[in-house]
């Protein structure tokens, strides 16, 4: 398994390696001259990272497919023990753009190495998982209203009748949010994109937030929401695993130069041929698997299966949600799944649907690149299998989980009751490790 972070400057992977500290205000990095943290910035974790630079990074997903491809040539050219001919790549959130963009560019790229010497070896994709995607901003802003207010939500958080009326206007009224994107889509103007993107976000998507104070990614908790926790940087960035897993720079969970760098260009509000890349995907007898955690409201489930009835395969009009089993016996969610095609809806979890719900999660992704079932993980899949049930996913969850007041920050996530929890007295404190200088 590989895991590659990027644009450059996410993660672990960096331009050029600089000594700095993280602005506790925004979480920006700032360069410092040399290695001497300086006493003002002792708390704020002093170390190397790499070098905050917009220049030095990608500024769309167009931008960023030819240095995963390149990524990945560049390991098996050093790993040519680890280089295998099929591949399975799975990616969430803005992954909806990445997925169908990146795997267009590799199959692109396989068809030049036919056509000319190259020492390139050829990508081959056999399956594509993306989790609570975001593939076409028209559709999937609309359907902020639709987790909002109707149909609804399946947790019942929803706008009162006059936010309910202020973000469809956003949305639908004259110049507004609709109107600004489908401008994006025929000019491809950076301005524009950025323009329609910056409406979006802060006068639909930033509505339910405001006035519901929930975590948009996960609804069932009031925001700050302290869940997922963030223990996994510290991890990352003790002197033990740096050296472990020969780092470079200290690791960061996201990039404020690749956001603005991808902000600049209006990236966010731009659907380039996503839809039909899916389809082509598809097309091409691949492994296909949109799942949605259902608690998530940036890239919520009614968007996400809006989408893939506009990716529209044949036979998926007709095929019907079923129960997935696992294990446990509990019912973690629904699949809709046609050949090898899927939709999942994971049940109680929110925006990384991996952390809330693990066995279903694991499930899936052993069924789908083993070529089973979503469902049961019993049936070698063909193009003419197809799951006989509902239409429509219309389990309702409710309140149960639902939290009212805000989580301490020390809380922690029980996936057997689906609810955070505040931990024993001996795990209280977030153990702060050194970091790697």
């Amino acid at each position: 398994m590989i895991f590659i972070d990027q644009p450059i400057q996410t993660g672990l992977s960096y331009s050029v390696p600089t000594p700095g500290y993280v602005d506790p205000e925004g979480d920006k990095i700032v360069n410092l001259p040399d290695n001497t943290c300086p006493d003002w910035a002792s708390d704020w974790d002093c170390g190397t990272y790499s070098r905050a630079d917009q220049t030095t990074t990608a500024n769309s997903t167009l931008d960023a497919a030819p240095n995963v491809w390149k990524t990945l040539q560049g390991f098996m050219g050093v790993f040519p023990q680890y280089a295998r001919d099929g591949f399975h790549f799975a990616t969430e959130s803005y992954g909806g753009h990445y997925g169908p963009v990146f795997a267009k560019y590799f199959k692109d790229q396989n068809s030049r190495l036919f056509n000319a010497s190259s020492p390139a070896r050829e990508i081959s994709l056999e399956s594509v998982l993306i989790g609570n995607g975001w593939y076409d901003p028209l559709i999937q802003n609309e359907a902020y209203y639709n987790f909002s207010v109707d149909p609804g939500n399946s947790y019942d958080i929803l706008l009162d009748k006059e936010h309910a009326h202020m973000m469809y206007n956003a949305i639908y009224g004259p110049e507004n949010c609709r109107d600004q994107t489908l401008q994006c889509y025929n000019t491809s103007r950076q301005d524009v994109c950025q323009d329609a993107d910056n409406f979006c976000s802060n006068e639909v998507e930033a509505i339910y937030k405001d006035f519901l104070h929930r975590d948009v990614y996960d609804v069932r908790e009031l925001s700050p929401d302290p869940i997922p926790p963030d223990w996994h940087a510290d991890y990352l960035n003790t002197e033990r695993i740096q050296k472990a897993i020969g780092a470079y720079v200290n690791y960061t969970s996201d990039s404020a130069s690749v956001s603005q760098s991808f902000s600049d260009t209006g990236d966010d509000s731009r659907v380039f041929s996503i839809i039909q890349d899916m389809r082509d995907l598809v097309a091409a007898n691949l492994t296909v698997v949109m799942y949605f955690a259902d608690a998530d409201f940036e890239c919520n489930w009614i968007g996400g299966y809006a989408v893939a009835e506009e990716i529209g395969v044949p036979g998926f009009e007709k095929a019907g949600f079923v129960n997935i089993t696992t294990d446990d016996d509990i019912v973690h969610g629904q699949v809709k799944q046609v050949g090898k095609f899927s939709f999942v809806r994971i049940f109680e979890s929110g925006h990384s649907a991996p952390f809330y719900q693990p066995l279903v999660s694991m499930e899936m992704v052993k069924r789908a690149i083993n070529g089973f079932d979503i469902a049961i993980g019993k049936t070698k899949v063909g193009p003419t299998y197809q799951t006989v049930g509902s239409p429509t996913s219309t389990y309702h969850e409710g309140n149960a989980t639902v939290q009212y007041k805000p989580l301490p920050s020390d809380a922690f996530y029980n996936t057997t009751t689906n609810e955070p929890e505040r931990p024993p007295n001996r795990l209280s404190q977030k153990q702060h490790l050194p970091r790697h200088r």
